[in-house]
């Protein structure tokens, strides 16, 4: 029995039992290990087969981990190069010192670049392939980058095909391109680069500088610069330059008068920015469908107005969407309100009004304008006489002011036309009916006053309609108006008249001569503000009459949108506020000084 045991247990022993599963191991530390004993085996110079030689310096290294490391030493080692069986390699263009870094690299996956090292290392990254280092180096760039080195990198970056450090050296260029175009190494670009940057979209400067940019370019060699002023020209987009600026700056410009085609340019632009109907001007037409850049931002300000229990006031906020955060911007000249609002070539402008002064109210001629870069007011040409509660709006060079209350309390049927490039008032022809406190827009050509109050104090139930190119009025009747005090705003061809003692929101669309009913506001609203930005309506504070029928003051910051006729809040204004300016400013997204 134990002799038939004992063979039993060499059977089973003999033969293995059958398993079902596998177990996979795998030492995640194998390679780390692998390479630093390779890098101990180089530096013992055990099993070495090649030294890498330049620039005095003799290296000692595998041909197995070069090759394995490069397609560059693949190259060299495994094709049949005499390099592949030579001893020692003499390598040229590339510092010793460099070499090492990159041999170290090769056996410890480690390299520090620095400020000394860094172009070397990229040209012996770019030539020996190695593209990790190549990046590497891209990355340290990107971390040092300024507004003085930036359009360096931009080359640097191409030489070297390295893409982000391209996209972001290009990034900073744009976005600090007034400190950039101060530098040496923007007069030493080619044309066709400079082109590149100042016809981007991305360029964050107004029309204005990109001109005196070109100009400073060219005039650094104009002997071998001055044909290519009119491609650079066609960069400018003329149509967003300040009128008094193109008339007489770029006009008088010497490089621009030397070109012929220059000259064609300028001629369009003024022929569009200088004409009452800019649709109809010859040529106009490229220059009218050039967006603004999109570096241009929109701001909503709030000018002035009354606070609760009707204290005058001399603020002035702008409202930063980014943030959504209201900031203080520098105070009106003096106490004001029912003065009349309008934006115009960046700035703002503040017309007649009350001015409050000693508990005396005083009815003002006097304009003042805003400069949103500056974040200073100065004083325009006087109104050609006193008033107030009038309206104001902005077509091309001009500035229009419509009816109000006179210095003898009468209503006014007047409108006066101020250009703005030369300082001229010009009485035009008189309104059909003299109102109060109608909704007004521009649009097309034409000016549009829907409603308000006539001489009796009674709503008046029509549109006025001005003809800025022929000065004349034509007036419709419809039962579709009835708003006093409240204002309106423009999207497109349609007007957006917003309350006015009443709770509707309807639209006129100017094409088809029809009106659509829209949402409504939550309360009867009066002496609010309203102004269009990006597309959507936005309402800033006003009068509204409660549920028991007395007036209250508000702070509200309401929005309408168009897409889906609705409102929602957006918060609240700084205070209450009511018989204020309330309109858009279009800018380069830069800060003024108390931002």
């Amino acid at each position: 029995m134990l002799l038939g045991n004992r063979i039993l247990l060499c059977r089973s022993m003999n033969e293995p039992t059958v398993l079902h599963s596998s177990f996979q191991f795998q030492e995640m530390d194998l390679s780390h290990q692998l390479l630093k004993q390779l890098n101990t085996l180089r530096h013992e110079e055990t099993l070495t087969d090649v030294i890498l030689c330049a620039g005095g310096k003799e290296l000692p290294c595998h041909r197995s981990v070069l090759a394995s490391s490069s397609p560059y030493f693949w190259a060299m080692f495994c094709h049949n190069f005499r390099e592949s069986f030579l001893r020692r390699i003499h390598l040229l263009g590339i510092d010793g010192d460099i070499l090492a870094l990159l041999v170290d690299y090769v056996y410890t996956g480690e390299i520090t670049i620095n400020a000394a090292n860094v172009f070397y290392l990229m040209e012996a990254a770019a030539v020996y392939q190695y593209p990790n280092v190549l990046e590497a180096c891209s990355t340290y760039l990107q971390s040092q980058l300024t507004a003085d080195n930036c359009l360096g990198m931009v080359r640097l970056a191409q030489v070297f095909n390295c893409r982000s450090l391209e996209r972001r050296a290009k990034k900073m260029a744009l976005e600090h391109f007034l400190e950039v175009a101060t530098t040496e190494e923007l007069k030493e670009l080619s044309c066709t680069e400079l082109a590149g940057y100042l016809g981007d979209d991305e360029l964050r400067a107004e029309e204005e500088q990109v001109f005196d940019t070109l100009s400073a370019w060219i005039s650094h060699d104009p002997k071998t610069r001055q044909h290519h002023a009119h491609e650079l020209l066609e960069k400018v987009r003329l149509q967003y330059v300040h009128p008094t600026y193109l008339f007489h700056f770029i006009a008088n410009n010497p490089f621009i008068q030397g070109s012929p085609v220059c000259r064609g340019i300028l001629e369009s632009a003024l022929r569009l920015l200088f004409s009452l109907s800019p649709a109809n001007s010859p040529n106009s037409t490229p220059l009218m469908h050039l967006p603004r850049r999109c570096a241009s931002q929109e701001f909503l300000v709030t000018i002035g107005g009354r606070k609760s229990n009707q204290e005058t006031t001399r603020e002035v906020f702008l409202y930063n969407y980014m943030d959504q955060q209201w900031r203080a911007l520098s105070k009106l000249p003096v106490h004001l309100y029912k003065a009349s609002c309008v934006c115009l070539h960046r700035n703002v402008y503040v017309l007649g009004g009350l001015i409050i002064s000693n508990k005396k109210r005083t009815a003002s001629a006097r304009v003042y304008s805003f400069s949103f870069k500056m974040n200073h007011w100065r004083t325009e040409k006087d109104m050609p006489f006193p008033c107030y509660s009038h309206q104001t709006l902005a077509h091309v060079n001009y500035i229009f002011s419509l009816g109000g209350i006179g210095p003898s309390q009468e209503i006014l049927d007047t409108l006066h036309r101020y250009d703005s490039v030369f300082g001229i008032w010009q009485r035009m022809a008189p309104m059909p009916v003299a109102v109060l406190h109608p909704a007004t827009a521009a649009v097309n050509q034409r000016l549009y006053v829907f409603g308000g109050e006539d001489v009796g104090r009674n709503a008046a139930r029509l549109i006025q309609v001005y003809n800025i190119s022929r000065n004349i009025w034509f007036r419709m009747e419809t039962r579709m108006v009835k708003n006093i005090c409240g204002p309106a705003a423009v999207i497109g061809d349609r007007i957006i008249i917003v309350g006015g003692y009443t709770r509707r929101t309807i639209a006129f669309d100017t094409k088809s001569s029809q009106f659509i009913k829209c949402a409504d506001l939550k309360e009867r609203k009066m002496h609010h503000g309203a102004t269009v930005v990006n597309n959507k309506v936005y309402v800033t504070g006003g009068r509204y009459i409660t549920s028991d029928h007395t007036i209250e003051d508000c702070d509200a910051f309401d929005c309408y949108d168009p897409e889906t006729d609705s409102w929602t809040s957006e918060g609240s204004l700084p205070h209450k506020l009511f018989d204020h300016g309330c309109l858009t400013l279009q800018s380069i997204s830069y800060k003024p000084s108390t931002l």
